[in-house]
């Protein structure tokens, strides 16, 4: 696991937000995918650091939240 100042992973990765935030824009994260590892940043805080995560470790995460 790392992180990474937001502007050196590059402007051109696409973020997408939580499909659980709500249009009111509270507390959000973003996540983009890389071929190296998924990333994770603050949506109000674009520009701050992003939280780099494996692959696996990404599909993981995301099927224990599913309950799969």
């Amino acid at each position: 696991m790392n992180t990474a100042e937001a502007p050196s992973v590059g402007s051109e990765l696409t973020w997408f937000k939580s499909s659980y935030s709500g249009a009111e824009g509270g507390d959000c994260v973003e996540v983009a995918t890389t071929p190296a590892a998924v990333l994770v940043r603050d949506s109000k805080r674009r520009t701050g650091p992003a939280l780099g995560v494996g692959g696996e470790a990404w599909t993981e995460f995301v099927a224990s939240l599913s309950g799969r």
